[in-house]
């Protein structure tokens, strides 16, 4: 496992979006602490995240003959939103799709929405292009828009299907609505990490399923950040030598090595089969 400071809530979350949900969305008490051990992670550890992740909402206790955690179903869709932009945004947007732009106004009696608002709409990937009006590539409307359903916050933005027209280097101009350093920099740290894990795994034969898992929890964990940091902007607009290229054959060559293994381990552990 390469060293990385993820948090156990962060890994235990990882667990359930990729092996969990594919087996009912259940698991015990006991094994899941057995499961986070192989992650390094020890029992007060691991049973304090899951107190702070039932705290929050996304699981629910429920007995099974032992006690155990499912994830609830508001937690559910958040998943599924996830599984869109970690495994289907790989490749850069078409410049041709146009933009999706969000135009937000909130009250100063509510500017706690306001600071929500760009939270949510900067970890969704989109950039902010002057005061309350943000965009980011068309494909990512549909996920705006559920988003801003989703939290409460829909009564307070105009989103717009939008085309850039004229009169800018546009892609000078990008430069300076996203953090393309900040989002170097993670690629860079993604693969600094796992680069050499790929190039060891390339030349064994196979891989056991305790090893592919001990893997591919923290692999997948310090991924799926990427996605929502980087909006996956159209090729033209980015840094001639930009390193997202090299990290994402890195993740899918990971993915596709480590994903069914690591799902068999949890099975064995576990005894869960499916829903």
């Amino acid at each position: 496992m390469a060293d990385s400071p993820l948090r156990p809530s962060s890994l235990i979350n990882t667990v359930y979006g990729a092996f969990l949900r594919r087996l009912g969305g259940w698991i015990s008490v006991a094994d899941l602490v057995t499961l986070m051990s192989e992650l390094d992670v020890d029992g007060p550890a691991a049973r304090s995240a899951i107190s702070r992740l039932k705290k929050k909402g996304v699981l629910e206790p429920e007995r099974r003959g032992a006690t155990g955690y499912r994830l609830s179903p508001g937690a559910q869709p958040v998943f599924d939103e996830g599984d869109r932009r970690i495994f289907g945004s790989l490749e850069p947007a078409k410049l041709s799709d146009g933009w999706a732009m969000a135009v937000f106004s909130v009250p100063e009696s509510e500017r706690s929405h306001r600071y929500q608002l760009r939270t949510r709409l900067t970890w969704l990937g989109f950039g902010n292009i002057a005061p309350g009006v943000w965009l980011a590539p068309g494909r990512l409307l549909g996920d705006a828009r559920d988003m801003l359903v989703r939290l409460g916050l829909s009564e307070y933005v105009h989103l717009f299907a939008a085309e850039y027209a004229a009169f800018s280097d546009l892609p000078g101009t990008v430069s300076s609505w996203w953090d393309f350093p900040a989002i170097e920099e993670q690629y860079a740290g993604f693969t600094e990490a796992y680069g050499p894990v790929a190039a060891a795994l390339a030349e064994q034969p196979a891989v056991d399923g305790a090893e592919a898992f001990r893997h591919y929890v923290p692999m997948l964990t310090q991924w799926r950040r990427l996605p929502y940091l980087d909006p996956g902007l159209p090729a033209e607009l980015l840094p001639e030598d930009w390193n997202a290229v090299a990290a994402r054959q890195i993740f899918q060559q990971l993915n596709e090595v480590l994903a069914a293994p690591s799902l068999r381990h949890v099975q064995e552990v576990t005894g869960l089969t499916g829903a």
